[in-house]
């Protein structure tokens, strides 16, 4: 008999659970991370921030000439993708915490299990150590000089990502926000549906490979996309690359992360996976009876 963690909660189960008992399992983690200690998830979300910056940066690494062409593009996020969801994988099966996982906490409010100040109270410091973490990594692959890699194409494409980003509209962000963390959350729930690790590992990789290929938009990814270009944005090297004007490089600042990018990307987050991932099974397995 195998033994699944809902958070800290044990599920006993001899084969995969069935879609109504991963509900449950995502309604029982909600009540279990809303009563952890900050400390705890301090440290958990700095993690998981770290771990989804080096899946960031390990992608980037490894499609960057692809995604410098435009006909190669497709080639070179479908290459980013199939590296990306280590990243998740660390989380679930490591341990983290994760914002845009935690979204799905709502269906514990759903059930009336947690309260709306619990719920927000775990989302508010997972984001800030989500973000600490992130920041770490692209301070870190700065200072390595790595991104000097392929003669300079590797910062050159880690600025045009950034600048790619903060040039959306909200409505763009919002949307590409949205879809992405319905697959996030996807990726997580069938995680917890499985019996072994072999089993989460595949059940993360396909909707993670999908949603980068596609090219949504991820809040804890981008801080470290977004945070890693604006450390570069001044490289005149960089920017000759590009054939990018420094006042244009410019226009990548912090301001420009937050306002233009990260707010509606949250935003749309919450909604893919909170609602379109957590209450929708929760309505659909618990309510709707």
């Amino acid at each position: 008999m195998t033994v699944l963690r809902a958070g800290d909660s044990e599920i006993m189960s001899g084969k995969p659970l069935k879609p109504y008992e991963i509900t449950q399992a995502i309604i029982d983690a909600g009540v279990t991370k809303s009563t952890f200690g900050l400390g705890r998830l301090l440290t958990l979300g700095i993690l998981a921030g770290a771990f989804i910056a080096f899946a960031a940066e390990g992608s980037n690494m490894a499609a960057f000439n692809l995604l410098s062409d435009p006909s190669t593009y497709g080639l070179g996020k479908a290459l980013a993708g199939s590296i990306f969801g280590t990243g998740l994988m660390l989380v679930i099966l490591a341990g983290g915490e994760l914002f845009t996982g935690n979204t799905m906490m709502t269906a514990a409010l759903l059930e009336k299990k947690i309260s709306l100040n619990s719920m927000i109270r775990n989302w508010v410091i997972v984001y800030i150590a989500n973000l600490a973490g992130s920041l770490l990594i692209a301070y870190m692959m700065v200072q390595s000089g790595l991104l000097n890699s392929g003669a300079g194409m590797l910062g050159a494409v880690t600025l045009k990502i950034a600048l790619y980003k903060v040039h959306l509209s909200f409505m763009q962000a919002l949307y590409l926000g949205i879809m992405c963390n319905w697959l996030v959350c996807l990726a997580v729930w069938l995680a917890y549906g499985a019996d072994t690790m072999s089993g989460k590992i595949l059940g993360i990789f396909f909707p993670i490979w999908l949603f980068i290929t596609s090219g949504f938009e991820h809040s804890v990814a981008n801080m470290y996309y977004i945070p890693a270009g604006i450390l570069i944005r001044n490289s005149e090297r960089f920017q000759s690359l590009l054939g990018l004007s420094a006042e244009a490089a410019g226009g990548l600042n912090w301001s420009a992360f937050f306002v233009n990018n990260l707010i509606p990307v949250t935003i749309g987050n919450i909604i893919g996976g909170g609602i379109f991932v957590g209450m929708a099974y929760c309505y659909a397995y618990r309510k709707s009876k």
